[in-house]
């Protein structure tokens, strides 16, 4: 098959998904969007992890930060 038998094939599935518009179900569409009382967030997300602080006392445990005193 020649380039422009393949490439007319694409710009035909191409305009048909553009202009393809299946009919919404309003109703059902309520219903997913009211059904979620966790305030909009998704259930199956994963939690965001805890930021990286510095100690206190200024002791991060950074073992970079012991190579670059021992080789600088």
């Amino acid at each position: 098959m020649g380039r422009g038998r393949q490439k007319a094939k694409q710009t035909k599935v191409a305009r048909e998904l553009k202009y393809y518009s299946p009919e919404t179900d309003y109703a059902k569409l309520q219903r997913e969007l009211g059904a979620s009382g966790n305030g909009g967030g998704r259930a199956d997300a994963p939690a965001r992890p805890d930021p990286i602080v510095p100690e206190a006392d200024g002791t991060d445990d950074d073992p970079y930060d012991d190579w670059v005193r021992r080789s600088g």
